[in-house]
């Protein structure tokens, strides 16, 4: 079975956003929220600084808090590529799954619902890309299997020094970085 992950080149992204524009288009995302977005991070004093554009999204978590503090199961791990999904007839709305996901990717949808990234998975069923993925001007962002060890990304994480978000929350994240 496939686990799907993204890796991001931050070394190309140059923060424009157009990642963001694709996946409110693709996915009909509400004026005022977001399930993707751009942060920027400066390290170090002048003059050995540092600086890291990430586009940021659930990261679809191998160990999913927001899926085990979910009272109804409408948070769940889809078997398509463990994608972390949200059947929203079933969500009640009560935010147990916002405040257990330590990388504040979720928003309650104006129709009362839990909402987030999904990868896309209507295009991923269809053998495409994620809308983020296909639209990057700087071909930074890659998707794939991260448990096929001849997928470009699990090359790309052999070959480069990369890394995720908060490893420390014990979520196993299938977002990762390129440093």
């Amino acid at each position: 079975m496939a686990r799907f992950g993204m890796v991001i080149d931050t070394a190309k992204c140059v923060g424009c956003m157009d990642c963001v524009v694709a996946c409110k288009t693709e996915n009909n995302v509400p004026e005022g929220f977001n399930r993707d977005w751009i942060t920027t991070e400066v390290h170090g004093t002048f003059p050995t600084v540092q600086m890291e554009i990430r586009s940021e999204r659930c990261n679809q978590c191998a160990t999913p808090p927001c899926v085990y503090s979910c009272p109804t199961g409408a948070s769940h791990v889809h078997d398509v590529g463990g994608i972390v999904l949200v059947t929203k007839e079933e969500c009640i709305g009560c935010k147990a799954c916002i405040a257990s996901c330590p990388y504040d990717a979720r928003f309650i949808h104006p129709e009362g619902y839990a909402d987030k990234c999904t990868f896309c998975i209507h295009r991923v069923e269809a053998g495409m890309d994620p809308a983020c993925v296909a639209v990057c001007p700087t071909h930074c962002m890659h998707f794939g299997d991260l448990d096929d060890p001849n997928s470009p990304v699990s090359k790309l994480l052999a070959s480069r020094k990369h890394h995720s978000l908060m490893p420390e929350a014990g979520t196993q994240p299938s977002i990762f970085y390129l440093t």
